[in-house]
């Protein structure tokens, strides 16, 4: 499909650089036959007892660094984990290094650039390992936040708490599953008095999920894998509700990723255990969710071709437009919308 079709015009002013206080007061447009506005608070209410909530458990870590190749200050957000001292990393300006050459971020913390790759894309290997790394990366990082926000305003302490999920416990994100932020404890109360159980899964988000898609067909796209988990009861919990008659769903597109990774022909989950580079277009069918919470996304992103292929793609342009018109915020920091699968 081109992707132009997935092409959008969004007023700046619809940008959320913070999130709603409290969480649940965002709003949440549901989209099924017809739009209804609603806010995320509402949602105990608008689910039936014996459906199933799926949320991703992942822990964004402070992936963002600064540092000097010599006297050029380079920046890099890490990406991809490949080995206990290494990973993928998105430099700026990656034109500024070669491999050999080392990026330092202190006096005791420093990377060497292994291999370049396209797109600016370097392999980092660090002067720490394990959770020595993890120290530093707490020490010198910083959360990473979308582009969209950060050319808005500096990151800064609030980011610390306002960037992670309730959920949130895994390492490994570089990406908050944003869908989930929307969440409190008071919230998930509501839906368990309501008899509507709750799961977690995990997928480790990268930075990928921000890249522009910049081929003009979708089928010419090459999208970043992501590594996540989804264990055995986990699996079992999600089937045995599908059997009952229970609803399956997906708070946000990497649960919904995980999930139909997992799952085979027939619908059934199992076990899963690292990387998947599904890509969801208009003509996929979807195999192991029902519903799906999520964000507002980017024009022409990967992400927007998801849920226009759960909705429909005339669905979602006319969802967007009506979010648009009645001052819904968008991204990471956003509202939220509860999608129904196109008929």
């Amino acid at each position: 499909m081109k992707v132009d079709l997935f092409d959008f015009t969004l007023p700046p002013d619809r940008i959320a650089d913070r999130p709603a206080v409290p969480r649940e007061a965002a709003k949440l447009l549901v989209v099924g036959k017809s739009l209804a506005d609603h806010k995320v608070a509402d949602l105990p209410g608008l689910l039936r007892e014996g459906d199933l909530l799926v949320f991703n458990d992942t822990k964004v870590i402070p992936a963002r660094l600064r540092g000097t190749r010599r006297t050029a200050k380079i920046e890099v957000t890490l990406h991809k984990n490949v080995a206990a001292d290494s990973w993928h990393a998105f430099a700026k300006p990656a034109k500024k290094l070669k491999v050999s050459d080392i990026i330092r971020f202190s006096d005791d913390f420093t990377a060497l650039v292994t291999e370049k790759f396209d797109g600016g894309e370097v392999a980092l290997s660090f002067s720490a390992s394990g959770p020595e790394l993890m120290e530093k990366l707490m020490a010198h990082g910083e959360i990473p936040l979308p582009p969209y926000i950060s050319s808005l305003r500096p990151v800064d302490e609030q980011d610390k708490r306002d960037y992670q999920t309730i959920f949130a416990k895994d390492e490994g994100a570089v990406a908050a599953p944003t869908a989930g932020l929307h969440f409190t404890k008071a919230l998930l109360e509501k839906f368990r008095a309501r008899g509507i159980e709750m799961v977690t899964t995990t997928l480790h988000v990268g930075a990928g999920t921000f890249l522009p898609v910049k081929v003009e067909d979708t089928e010419d796209h090459l999208m970043h894998a992501e590594r996540g988990f989804l264990n055995a009861e986990t699996a079992r919990k999600i089937n045995e509700v599908r059997t009952r008659g229970g609803r399956i769903v997906s708070v946000g597109t990497t649960s919904l990723r995980l999930l139909e990774s997992a799952a085979d022909e027939q619908g059934i989950l199992h076990p899963f255990e690292g990387e998947t580079d599904i890509f969801i277009t208009p003509g996929y069918r979807f195999k192991a969710i029902d519903l799906l919470i999520t964000n507002f996304h980017l024009p022409k992103s990967t992400l927007f071709m998801l849920v226009s292929a759960f909705s429909g793609l005339e669905t979602m342009k006319a969802a967007y437009a009506h979010a648009i018109a009645e001052k819904y915020r968008f991204y990471s920091y956003g509202d939220c919308s509860l999608l129904y699968p196109t008929s």
